[in-house]
């Protein structure tokens, strides 16, 4: 059997930048071990795969080692895919998911609005060894949500990061954040999961859950312009509204193909 995948390069408008995403849109769902082979051998952050229903599309997202909660560029990058690839012509698109709710995806000329949940961090004395692993500079504030959440003074020292992904792959968290104001932008970023199969995310969407509230708290503004600092660069429109997020990017196709999979057993509903 084969089935189709494609790439797409989020929060950019230009191929070789963002975060790259594949995507498999699915007939059903494969088995679980399957998809998480897919994305082993995509070995990019995320693979997503979704499935039609009734008032969308039902929607997982998988890392190299395991699925994850919640992803926002590979949902950016699915939305994309369903508008300029597969023929979606209306204006929103609804995806159901198991860990994250219901998320929508609004198409608003050549960007692609989000809308996923704000998740704030909470403050927390720094676990054993996170400083250290992100060097030495002590940061303005360290905080929680899924994943740590460390504030610097500068963009230029977030930049200037060089971490121990070794060390950084023993905390318990599925990735951590670094952050500060921005010079050009509200504020900036880094993301790093090396737990996950990531030393460095390119762009991170879900990341910016945590960082909108954040920044709009501390900036006392609601709309919000970001980058995140990685080799590939990603830029983000941002918008509080109360407990959701509006998250907005754009998206070029890198490309189109198939998977040719051996005969798949019927998987159990999900």
């Amino acid at each position: 059997m084969t089935i189709p995948i494609y790439q797409a390069d989020a929060f950019t408008d230009k191929l070789f930048g963002g975060n790259p995403a594949a995507i498999c849109p699915l007939e059903e769902w494969l088995s679980d071990e399957t998809m998480q082979n897919i994305a082993k051998e995509n070995n990019l952050a995320e693979t997503a795969f979704f499935v039609k229903n009734d008032n969308g599309y039902k929607l997982r997202w998988f890392t190299p080692e395991y699925e994850i909660d919640l992803c926002g560029h590979a949902t950016l990058a699915s939305a994309h895919i369903l508008f300029t690839e597969l023929g979606y012509t209306g204006t929103e698109i609804h995806f159901e998911t198991v860990k994250a709710g219901e998320l929508s995806v609004k198409r608003d000329g050549d960007k692609y609005s989000m809308d996923f949940p704000s998740r704030p961090p909470i403050h927390i004395e720094a676990p054993v060894g996170l400083i250290e692993a992100l060097g030495e500079k002590q940061p303005v504030e360290v905080l929680r949500s899924r994943d740590y959440f460390v504030v610097y003074e500068t963009e230029d020292y977030v930049n200037d990061i060089s971490p121990d992904f070794f060390a950084l792959s023993k905390m318990d968290t599925v990735g951590i954040i670094v952050t500060a104001r921005g010079k050009k932008a509200d504020f900036i970023s880094r993301f790093f999961a090396p737990g996950a199969g990531i030393p460095e995310d390119p762009v991170t969407g879900s990341a910016h859950c945590n960082l909108i509230p954040y920044w709009a708290e501390k900036l006392g503004k609601n709309k919000l312009h970001a980058y995140q600092l990685s080799a590939r660069k990603g830029e983000l429109w941002c918008e509080l509204h109360g407990d959701r997020v509006l998250i907005t990017g754009k998206a070029v196709t890198y490309l189109k193909g198939e998977i040719t999979l051996a005969p798949q057993p019927h998987p159990p509903a999900s």
